[in-house]
């Protein structure tokens, strides 16, 4: 029970020194920005690049093979699961997906749920007597660490729906030529109203995290008819206009719609915290693989003494039979334990080969089918070294510990965080909606005169260019105003009270 302990104590240890480590290195998990295009310009409709899978170990794994042995400290077992470990591969996706539902959420769109996987079990030694010498470092450790989310793919949204919070540029034109018969010349002077028209609208729209929604839009069409009933003809009519929306109550606040930018960021904490998670448990798994395959490196040497003594007492009992002083049934006792030390060592011998395996497959990406760890035989260069005496801090001091630094309760309270950013929103839904609105629109109107009109000369104010028609706009000269308030009052609002008070209840289970 000491040595274990002690061989406990001994890979925490060594745990604690993988810090200085790049966690990263040599990884494929991330996200490239495309290489080809415009910049900025052409980079937002572009697609990332995912790298492919990197299935190579690291230049450290060669180094250490000499004349076919794979000698190995415990650091060296610790720097290699850091490099190739492919449970720890697997998780370093973790992080890096949170933060594409991070940017996700930063556009507007919803929580998603993405393949992030709970903690894998590490690898567990072969059985010296029928049970596992040593478990993967406390056992499975399942999926706590996946942050807020759903199954399904998307978090259905409770509370106010969450505008798109990247700005949009709507642009469209249009030309168009169109003949329509009269029956009355009188009013044309035409028997076929014939009218050209070329129209253009550009319109951009923002939300904001605070409710406020802005739209603004520039738009023109040139017409021109065959008609004399027109004092200005051609002419450009067009117009500048200014919405704005702001949410008073219901969707009101940074809090209420930024609600799933902020859980998305406690997301990618927790994720950080499920990898670090990963690494203790994994790494630990491994270095107990390490002890253990020097603890049957030592039983090897016990039994082939254990035979070799066997073999001893068999040829002196032999002997002892021969001169007479032995009964002849001792012969046959010491050749039967002659047998069992046989026995016991080629166990022993096969347990050693099955922890090399053990031990080579989870020290490299692609186990013992790479040609370097594939006829190596694994010479660990760290003995087991017991105390004089076992320093154990008090209880309390421990559990203080535990609970602020163990991992599975940092990301149970980020969760718990969440839940209640979340609840704001869920809240805002028990408020009526008031809107306030504001429309601002210049208009305008400009043209050639048209010598040819039945109904007399063209003002002058609007004889002009398209210069003529901007300076209206911006002159304001034919301004228009518009001001509202919208309230819609929910008379029973059972759907929300409910929704409210259930996941207040949730969030009181979780505390």
């Amino acid at each position: 029970m000491r040595r274990s302990q002690t061989r406990y104590a001994v890979s925490l240890l060594c745990v604690c020194t993988i810090l200085p480590i790049p966690l990263f290195s040599q990884s494929a998990a991330r996200v490239e920005a495309p290489q080809r295009g415009l910049g900025w310009l052409t980079r937002p409709y572009q697609a990332r690049i995912i790298p492919p899978v990197n299935m190579s170990n690291s230049s450290r794994l060669d180094a250490l093979v000499r004349a076919g042995n794979l000698y190995l400290s415990a650091q060296d077992v610790v720097d290699l699961v850091i490099e190739n470990n492919i449970d720890l591969e697997i998780q370093r996706y973790g992080p890096v997906m949170t933060n594409q539902v991070l940017l996700r959420a930063k556009g507007g769109g919803l929580l998603r749920s993405v393949g992030v996987s709970g903690v894998i079990a590490g690898p567990t030694s072969v059985s010296l007597t029928g049970v596992n010498v040593n478990a993967s470092g406390g056992g499975s450790t399942g999926a706590a660490g996946t942050g807020v989310s759903a199954s399904g793919g998307v978090i259905t949204t409770l509370g106010p729906t969450i505008p798109s919070l990247d700005p949009q540029l709507n642009l469209y034109g249009q030309w168009a030529h169109t003949t329509t018969p009269e029956s009355n010349t009188i009013i044309t002077g035409t028997t076929a109203l014939i009218q050209t028209s070329r129209s253009f609208q550009a319109q951009y729209a923002q939300t904001f995290d605070f409710g406020l929604t802005t739209q603004l839009t520039y738009s023109a069409s040139r017409l021109r008819f065959n008609s004399f009933d027109f004092s200005v003809n051609p002419f450009t009519s067009g117009d500048i206009d200014l919405q704005i929306t702001q949410n008073l109550l219901y969707g009101f606040g940074a809090a209420v719609n930024g609600r799933n930018i902020r859980v998305a960021r406690n997301n990618v904490k927790v994720s950080d915290l499920q990898f670090k998670q990963q690494v203790i448990t994994t790494v630990t798994a491994v270095l107990n693989l390490y002890w253990d395959l020097v603890t049957f490196n030592q039983d090897l040497v016990a039994r082939k003494d254990e035979l070799a003594t066997a073999q001893r007492l068999f040829e002196d009992n032999k002997k002892q039979v021969q001169i007479g002083t032995l009964a002849p049934i001792e012969v046959t006792r010491a050749e039967s334990q002659v047998y069992t030390s046989q026995q016991d060592l080629l166990i022993s011998q096969s347990n050693l080969l099955q922890q090399e395996t053990v031990l080579k497959n989870a020290l490299s990406r692609n186990g013992v089918a790479s040609p370097t760890l594939a006829d190596v035989h694994v010479i660990p260069l760290d003995t087991i070294t017991v105390p004089q005496k076992d320093e154990f801090k008090p209880l309390d001091e421990l559990v203080q510990n535990a609970l602020a630094n163990r991992v599975e309760i940092q990301q149970a309270r980020l969760n718990l965080d969440s839940n209640r950013m979340l609840l704001v929103g869920i809240k805002n839904e028990l408020k009526p909606s008031l809107q306030a609105f504001v429309e601002l629109t210049n208009n305008a109107l400009s043209g050639a005169a048209n010598p040819n009109s039945l109904i007399g000369p063209a003002p002058p104010f609007l004889v002009g260019g398209y210069g003529t028609f901007l300076s209206q706009i911006f002159d304001r000269n034919f301004p228009n105003y518009t001001a509202a308030l919208s309230l819609s009052i929910p008379l029973r609002n059972r759907q929300a009270q409910s929704d409210y008070a259930a996941s207040q209840l949730e969030i009181r289970q979780n505390e």
